[in-house]
């Protein structure tokens, strides 16, 4: 079975997406399945191409021993999108852009980030560039993105119930 494309989308690709892309895939490497997985992240926004992540959002990440310091922003294409089998957006506007890029039919696997957490679907995650809360960024990452990979592997499971 491929490797499931997971997609982490937000406005500059240098806070929001960097990080969860870094979180998940250790996410997924500590649940030893990291080979079920092609994990990236990209922008809605063009401002901040080839730029590393804020340095709040580098230096939250290593208070959590993650390292995202190698990460260079790129604008999401149309092509990435299409190749992505689950694409988890940060906010509403993130959301809408990237639906756009797609066709009808494909914007069922475009999600908010929040959407799989009881009791916070349709919640934002804001953009930390602004409150310059990385932490509170961090956190709420780290309260969804377990349930996306719990729900990936789910459907992974599913797809394949015999790997």
């Amino acid at each position: 079975m491929k490797p499931t494309n997971v997609l982490f989308v937000c406005l500059g690709n240098i806070c929001r997406s960097p990080m969860a892309e870094v979180m998940f895939q250790r996410l997924a490497n500590t649940h030893g399945v990291s080979n079920h997985y092609r994990i990236t992240s990209a922008a809605t926004s063009d401002e901040e191409a080839g730029n590393p992540p804020h340095p709040g959002a580098l230096q939250t990440l290593q208070k959590h021993q993650l390292d995202a310091s190698q990460h260079r922003s790129h604008p999401l294409t149309a092509s990435e999108a299409a190749a992505a089998d689950c694409i988890i957006t940060m906010d509403h506007s993130n959301l809408a852009e990237v639906q756009r890029l797609l066709p009808p039919a494909e914007r069922a696997k475009v999600h908010l980030c929040m959407d799989v957490v009881p009791g916070k679907a349709g919640n934002s995650i804001a953009d930390p560039w602004y409150t310059h809360k990385f932490e509170t960024t961090y956190q709420m990452l780290n309260e969804a993105l377990p349930l996306w990979l719990e729900r990936l592997e789910q459907k992974r499971q599913e797809a394949s119930p015999h790997e």
